[in-house]
């Protein structure tokens, strides 16, 4: 009996792992986690956006990142873009970041050595990148509270208060 008659003809291609995907996602999952411990402990937040930039910077190489806030006035997105371009830079992707609100609080702009467009799991880092820069920019905005011996929230207290019982009976 031949084989071939045996086997189905069309098989489903399995994908090949990329070449130190695993090392590349323990790297962004490092990346991630670092960067959630400095928002937690209350970094500054040019820090927090830095070490941002820098991360994807390593993991898509040769990129220029650089996060924007709109009372940045020393250089608007424009002057930035004149200034990479001098450098040879191309821009690469740009994205708002915002709060949950919709309210924008800047925006991640990314410039690279040659000209192209990203991949899908690219934009999804650059996604991600921009979702921390939004929680680090948003909880320097609008600081915790502690009340009730280091109870943590947000805004002002509501409710009733209990107050002590007058019997334990």
């Amino acid at each position: 009996m031949d084989e071939n008659r045996s086997r189905p003809r069309e098989r489903w291609p399995i994908p090949a792992p990329v070449e130190h995907s695993e090392g590349r996602i323990q790297y962004v999952l490092n990346a991630e986690e670092k960067i959630l411990q400095s928002i937690s402990a209350r970094a500054p937040v040019p820090a927090i956006l830095n070490e941002i930039c820098c991360a994807l910077d390593r993991q898509l190489v040769n990129m220029v990142s650089l996060v924007s806030l709109p009372e940045d006035e020393s250089a608007s997105v424009a002057e930035i873009a004149r200034s990479a371009a001098l450098f040879g830079l191309y821009i690469f992707f740009s994205v708002g970041i915002f709060a949950e609100s919709g309210k924008e609080l800047g925006s991640l702009e990314m410039y690279c050595c040659t000209p192209r467009n990203p991949s899908r799991g690219e934009v999804r880092l650059i996604e991600r990148a921009a979702c921390l820069a939004a929680i680090a920019i948003e909880r320097d905005v609008n600081p915790v509270r502690q009340i009730n011996g280091g109870i943590s929230v947000k805004g002002p207290a509501r409710g009733n208060v209990l107050g002590w019982p007058v019997s334990m009976n």
